[in-house]
């Protein structure tokens, strides 16, 4: 369903007891709602949970802002290499507040709060700036956003600025599926074919990557939020692969080390993405921090 949050157009998607405590998840960049696996859904509705997927701005069914033009990347890399100012179309504070927005349209007064990569980032902001709406954190493979941090490798970042051979479904499967082979578990591999269908189904959803080069820049123009993540006063937990060559592992142990009331889970072998082997694990630790 569409609702309208922060005066803009945001895909959610609602499963679970109506009555169940509200869980929002946050997905990171370019990335749509269907990137949270239903089995996870499924997982934490088990739990109980009212679970709430939602497509960021500029991604999957979500209104876009093509209006305001596709940004000079190499250029913003050079800014932020720079400590630059770096400019963007919007911010990472306006997508906290497309999340907020999407409990204002639900009535929903509080929730707990999930976010990976981006989204982390997009659910610190939330928390920090809307305490009263945030009943605990997970902050899933995310970062302060500190320049002290190891960074991805060239390689890594040379896949992310790739482009698919064509825009069709299957080009943008394929393009999709040999960076998943890069930054995603190596302890945890997916069943090539099974991914390879994710992949195509999502595709098929919807394509953006001019969406995802302004959600890019928005993350280059926000910086560094150590300071910021020092306000958070909730139950939090952070979760982070050690093989994470993305957002390297490092990340996660600075959050926690920041935030005062935060717990860490470290999973071997897992890279930046959601094996479906460690799903069970994944609900575990976001249902065990919302009762803490």
């Amino acid at each position: 369903m569409r609702v309208v949050a922060n005066g803009i157009g945001i895909e959610v998607d609602d499963q679970g007891p109506p009555d169940g405590p509200p869980l929002l998840l946050i997905m990171g960049l370019g990335m749509q709602l269907t990137g949270w696996p239903d089995e996870l859904v499924r997982l934490l509705v088990a739990q109980g949970f009212r679970v709430l997927r939602m497509d960021n701005r500029d991604a999957g069914l979500s209104q876009g802002f093509d209006d305001a033009g596709v940004p000079n990347l190499a250029m913003a890399g050079i800014r932020y290499a720079l400590h630059l100012q770096v400019s963007s179309p919007y911010r990472l504070q306006d997508m906290a507040a497309d999340a907020r927005g999407v409990l204002d349209a639900l009535g929903i007064h509080q929730a707990h709060v999930c976010g990976a990569s981006m989204g982390g980032m997009i659910a610190q902001h939330l928390a920090v700036r809307s305490p009263t709406r945030v009943k605990s954190l997970a902050l899933l493979m995310t970062t302060t956003g500190s320049r002290r941090l190891p960074q991805p490798s060239l390689r890594v970042r040379g896949a992310l600025m790739s482009r698919p051979d064509g825009r069709d479904p299957q080009a943008v499967a394929n393009h999709l599926q040999k960076i998943m082979a890069l930054i995603g578990s190596p302890a945890y591999p997916a069943d090539p074919a099974q991914l390879h269908q994710r992949l195509l189904q999502s595709a098929q959803r919807a394509w953006r990557p001019a969406g995802t080069a302004r959600q890019l820049a928005a993350i280059m123009a926000d910086g560094d939020r150590s300071v910021l993540v020092q306000n958070l006063a909730l139950p939090t937990t952070v979760i982070h692969g050690e093989a994470d060559p993305l957002v390297p592992v490092a990340a996660g142990h600075e959050l926690q080390r920041l935030i005062a009331s935060a717990t860490g889970e470290y999973i071997p072998g897992m890279g930046h993405d959601l094996p479906q082997q460690l799903l069970p694990r994944i609900a575990q630790a976001i249902t065990a921090n919302s009762r803490r």
